[in-house]
């Protein structure tokens, strides 16, 4: 190819893609040939890509996506650069160019009709069919192979795929990847290396886990050391995958050179600020009765195994799990020395033993001490305790039993506890599918809160409103027979959502349309205007189609007649009548919805799916937080809708999905810090449950919808304009009787303590105290902020980690239960009580007349590093005095200090604060 055209960029980079830039060209100038650079949706990581193409490598490059629309885009964005009129930018696989933008199916796409390679597949399946049992020898099988080919082809050439898939991933994964190949895409390779390649961009890198990644390794060697850039907007997950795909990958990539956080594009004004809301919902009737019944037969069950009849004889639970404690006998046979060893061991049974026996009210064997109690935000739910130990009697008791009886209850207790989601395999207990789930998952509850989070977005911003409702499916995949009655084949699918829609005269004028896979559904009342709008776009963009309309209740199914109908251009311009408001909602499927369709209006998503890997989550997000040019003000709000029944074992299914879609999402919190994790939607959520959502839910989902309608002031929060440092601090939330009342014994202290001024003192005294004892240096200060519901965070900014973590933990002890305190010190405040004269004064002058007494509220354990020595508990005391309340610090284990804490303890004057840890960025 002549020499590479000189082509520049016309416009100037953001912050993050300058940053990115100078981070790549640092790396290259060094001799790296290999970038791995991760990017949210909507950062601009394909200017990124082609400015490193145009400015840097000027050679020519290809481009892979994992689909058309991402191909085109590609191709699309290089008329921000100044391009001369002889460099060719290419999407055509028989003509490449200086650029060429490519899917990744055009250059790995596998031989078909292969003998050799039909022939290895039959030969594995010919191997199954005899390991398995189903044939005797290898001509049996091959019998019974040729007898399905000729009675039943279509399932005989279905199950051959499935060996043809095993065969290729084998030879691919030998290094003969590029052998499998159709000649097609053979020959694509031979043109793009005659190109002389100097780079390769690999968008949406996490792809390349499979097939795709095997392809362009082996294949990477056929060009002449290109440098090799793989953009993605999240890491790809690797559970489930295949260790040699994973260290392919790892190889292949390297670890992450540069990482765009959200926050910093959200704060440079390159994508639209965000904030993440909830609605709880509680299942239908029917199906609490399914949950409930679930719950039932799975306790009934464990009674009954732990007093059998005596007629059925084998040993009760309970008195297998005491003998185990008291023996201390290992899994694999013998005994632990002591039980220190045996809980070293195996821990998780340990525990979960201990308190399955204290649950039921079983005391403890002599010598086996009592379990470790567990922190406030880590409330384990009763299955959490059941499944360790119930996997161990069944592995290691029932099963093993020369009792026939016995291996019928190891049965029976399998099959229940795989309706609660929990498969006991030989090598333990594995989380499996589980109807309990799905039907949390899929509730028809969850259709009459999208109708009211839709009716509240649409009051809000009237004809601005651009929802997207994001479902996993069209309809509901197949349903086994123990739901069937409570999920039907639409139930939790997007024509489900549809209807819903339809159904509610409110937003019905949304005029829904659904467009999936294989359906488009739109609204009767918007059947003309969509037809005329429809018609004139697709002779505008030259596409052979005419319309059909079927009509059925409420709606028209929209199809197609001509060469040109298909999802890729029928998803285009859907999209394009969603952004000019002919639609106000779309719903559909995130196969269609999810990478690389790209709506920029979109300003409310509600996510109704059941993904939670980090790559799926961020793609969806990533729909909703584009800029809008017609929206300067731009806030999406972006929905999940929960099902919880906490009452039940597997009732908080559906809120641990909701935790595992959050885990790697930022939002901005009420104090103005970026926080990752699902605290960042309430200071409620935690990881294990909801903290007092039971009986407060009607209030949090009213609270979230008053939120959706405040867009102002979730703006405000992400500080638009301000730089994001992405330092972090580790902070504690605290929520509860903090404070006891009372006012601060001080004179001229006129306001009651409340919960975050106190938070603030007892704060400065731990840095004072920690600083004087010179285990903190000077320069760093105590920050204190108030979140909804009540709760108080703090932390010490300006900080290292280490710093951090001993403040944080010294704030624990103090708000936290009095657990081995070694010093303890109390906590006095002032009561002012009403007199017959402070009654008949005005508030104003009567409070200067109530009669004031002193009064011991609290007694705090000093943290363990200011508890040390009798020096160490005097510099607190002196810290505490200036802060906090007058008292004297007290050794705890004998003397008055432990008549102070017995008594603490029988009048209930210790601190029963809820904390909980957690990171947040600034």
């Amino acid at each position: 190819m002549p020499d590479f055209p000189p082509i520049r960029f016309d416009g100037t980079l953001r912050p993050s893609q300058a940053e990115a830039v100078a981070h790549a060209r640092r790396e290259l100038d060094r001799g790296g040939r290999r970038l791995h650079i991760v990017a949210p949706p909507g950062s601009g990581k394909t200017v990124l890509g082609l400015y490193l193409w145009a400015e840097y490598v000027q050679r020519p490059a290809v481009v892979l996506s994992p689909n058309s629309a991402i191909q085109a885009q590609w191709a699309a964005r290089t008329d921000l650069f100044d391009v001369p009129d002889h460099a060719r930018i290419s999407t055509d696989p028989h003509a490449p160019g200086h650029l060429t933008s490519l899917t990744y199916q055009a250059l790995t796409l596998p031989r078909r009709g292969d003998v050799d390679l039909d022939a290895d597949a039959v030969e594995r399946w010919i191997d199954h069919l005899v390991a398995i049992g189903h044939a005797e020898h290898d001509e049996e099988a091959l019998a019974w192979i040729d007898d399905l080919r000729a009675h039943n082809p279509g399932y005989h050439d279905e199950r051959l795929a499935v060996y043809r898939k095993k065969v290729r991933d084998e030879r691919a994964i030998g290094g003969d990847a590029v052998a499998t190949l159709h000649a097609s895409a053979r020959g694509l390779l031979g043109r793009l290396r005659a190109q002389d390649l100097g780079l390769i961009i690999l968008d949406e890198a996490h792809h390349l886990l499979g097939h795709w990644g095997r392809v362009l390794a082996d294949a990477e060697t056929l060009f002449r050391d290109p440098i090799v850039i793989g953009l993605t907007a999240t890491p790809p997950d690797v559970r489930g995958k295949r260790p040699e795909d994973v260290e392919r990958y790892r190889r292949f990539f390297g670890p992450i050179d540069f990482e765009v956080p959200v926050p910093a594009v959200v704060k440079d004004g390159y994508l639209a600020p965000n904030q993440d809301l909830a609605y709880f919902v509680r299942p239908a009737r029917p199906e609490l009765a399914f949950v409930a019944s679930a719950d039932d037969t799975l306790h009934a069950l464990v009674d009954e195994l732990c007093a059998p009849a005596p007629e059925t004889g084998g040993t009760p639970l309970t008195a297998w799990v005491t003998t185990t404690l008291a023996e201390r006998r290992l899994p694999a046979g013998g005994v632990a020395a002591d039980f220190a060893r045996f809980d070293r061991r195996d821990p998780e049974f340990s525990q979960m033993a201990r308190r399955f026996l204290r649950r039921r009210g079983v005391p403890l064997p002599p010598g086996v001490p009592p379990p470790a109690p567990a922190p406030p935000e880590a409330d384990v739910p009763e299955m959490a305790e059941l499944v360790p130990v119930l996997d161990r009697y069944v592995r290691h008791h029932l099963r093993r039993s020369p009792d026939p009886a016995d291996h019928t209850r190891a049965e029976r207790l399998t099959r229940r506890l795989r309706t609660l989601g929990v498969q006991i395999t030989e090598t333990g207990a594995q989380a499996c599918a589980s109807p309990v789930s799905r039907v949390l998952a899929y509730s028809r509850s969850k259709a009459a809160a999208l109708v009211r989070i839709l009716a509240t977005e649409h009051a809000a911003l009237g004809e601005r409103l651009r929802a997207v409702v994001v479902t996993d499916y069209e309809k509901t995949s197949a349903t086994t027979a123990e739901i069937a009655h409570l999920l039907d084949a639409e139930a939790g699918g997007a024509i489900a959502a549809f209807r819903a829609i339809l159904a509610d005269p409110g937003t019905d004028t949304l005029h829904p349309i659904l467009v999936t896979g294989s359906s488009v559904l739109v609204d009767d009342d918007l059947a003309a205007a969509f037809d005329a709008a429809a018609a004139t776009w697709l002779r505008a963009q030259a596409h052979d189609v005419t319309l059909r309309f079927g009509e059925e209740d409420g709606f028209h199914v929209v199809g197609g007649d001509g060469p040109d109908w298909c999802p890729r251009v029928y998803v285009a311009l859907i999209t394009e009548l969603f952004q000019r408001g002919l639609t106000q909602c779309l719903v559909g499927t995130r196969g269609l919805l999810g990478e690389g369709w790209d709506a920029s209006r979109a300003n409310v998503l509600v996510d109704l799916t059941t993904v939670t890997t980090s790559m799926s989550v961020n793609q969806l997000r990533g729909r909703s937080i584009r800029l809008d040019r017609h929206d300067p003000e731009k806030v999406a709000n972006n929905w999940d809708v929960v099902c919880i029944a906490p009452e039940f074992s597997r009732g908080l299914d559906d809120y641990q999905r909701f935790i595992a879609k959050h885990e790697t999402l930022y939002g901005a919190t009420e104090d103005g810090a970026i926080e990752k994790g699902v605290g960042h939607v309430h200071a409620a959520f935690t990881r294990m449950r909801p903290e007092g959502l039971e009986g407060s839910m009607a209030a949090l989902n009213e609270d979230m919808l008053r939120r959706a309608s405040e867009r102002h002031l979730a703006r405000e929060r992400w500080r638009i304009g301000e730089p994001y440092h992405g330092a972090s601090a580790r902070v504690l939330e605290t929520r509860g009787p903090a404070s006891g009342g009372g006012f601060p014994p001080f004179r001229f202290r006129r306001d009651p303590w409340s919960d975050a001024s106190l938070t603030q003192a007892i704060g400065d005294a731990v840095l004072g105290a920690l600083r004087e004892a010179k285990l903190l240096p000077r320069g760093r200060v105590v920050r204190v902020s108030e979140r909804m519901g009540g709760y108080v965070r703090a932390f010490l900014e300006r900080a290292t980690e280490e710093e951090s973590a001993l403040f944080t933990d010294c704030l624990r002890t103090l708000l936290g239960p009095l657990e081995d305190a070694r010093y303890v010190i109390p906590r006095i405040v002032v009561r002012r009580d009403e007199t017959w004269l402070s009654r008949l004064l005005p508030d104003a002058l009567g409070r200067y007349v109530r009669r004031r007494r002193r009064e011991t509220v609290m007694l705090h354990a000093v943290p363990s590093p200011l508890a040390r020595n009798k020096t160490l508990a005097r510099i607190f005391q002196k810290h505490w005095n200036r802060h906090v309340s007058p008292g004297v610090a007290l050794y705890a284990h004998r003397g008055p200090g432990r008549t102070e804490l017995d008594a603490a303890l029988q009048a209930g004057r210790v601190p029963r604060t809820l904390t909980h840890e957690k990171e947040v960025y600034f």
